[in-house]
């Protein structure tokens, strides 16, 4: 039975307009198969205003009985993200002074999508950033990794991850005045699936046949 070990860190970063929303995960390597090292992959997105939550609100209207396990209230639809485009690291800077830290182990692996790029540059973050596949890597057309035997053949390589429980959204309650007010923050799920590019299976590992 295969068995996957891995570390996956969301980070939410709040700079000006620049709303960024990086998935950062750690593969470890496989001991039994002579895999000493770990993968890192970086998925940078744009973040939704409604997906952020002042961390003033986070502060005042932390838990209570923190040490107690919860579940989510809400479970939400899978997303999934198909990306197109790299990020040059050297001028990550641009979108967030944070990325550069954060992906550092990431390397040439740091994905966004098009729809990101193209609501970035219409803040003005300079196109020189980004860098597109190759016109023939186009993902819908490649073999899927778990299908590929060659390690060093390109292939559509998928990961997916689940969050299982995070702050998703501010929770109002109504008293004796007209207006609610901010009395908690509600907790939800979700899934999210990656599909990208990768020139070697090899640099896909968590997505093999059996």
């Amino acid at each position: 039975m295969k068995c996957f070990r891995w570390n996956f860190v969301p980070i939410f970063l709040q700079t000006s307009l620049k709303h960024v929303k990086v998935f950062r995960a750690l593969v470890l390597g496989e001991p039994e198969k002579g895999q000493s090292q770990y993968q890192a992959l970086c998925i940078i997105s744009h973040l939704d205003h409604g997906e952020f939550i002042p961390s003033e609100a986070m502060a005042r209207l932390r838990q209570k009985n923190a040490h107690v396990v919860r579940s989510a209230e809400e479970r939400r639809a899978v997303e999934r993200f198909s990306l197109n485009t790299v990020v040059n690291m050297s001028l990550s800077w641009q979108l967030s002074a944070h990325i550069r830290n954060i992906c550092r182990d990431a390397r040439d692996l740091v994905y966004t999508r098009q729809q990101d790029v193209l609501h970035w540059m219409d803040r003005g973050i300079a196109s020189s950033i980004f860098e597109e596949f190759p016109p023939n890597a186009n993902v819908t057309s490649l073999q899927s990794c778990s299908s590929t035997s060659d390690p060093w053949r390109p292939c559509a390589c998928s990961y997916s991850l689940n969050l299982e429980w995070f702050p998703c959204q501010l929770k109002y309650c109504r008293s004796q005045g007209p207006n609610p007010y901010k009395c908690g923050i509600k907790s939800c799920s979700k899934g999210y699936r990656f599909d990208f590019y990768t020139p070697q299976k090899q640099l896909c590992l968590w997505d093999e046949g059996s």
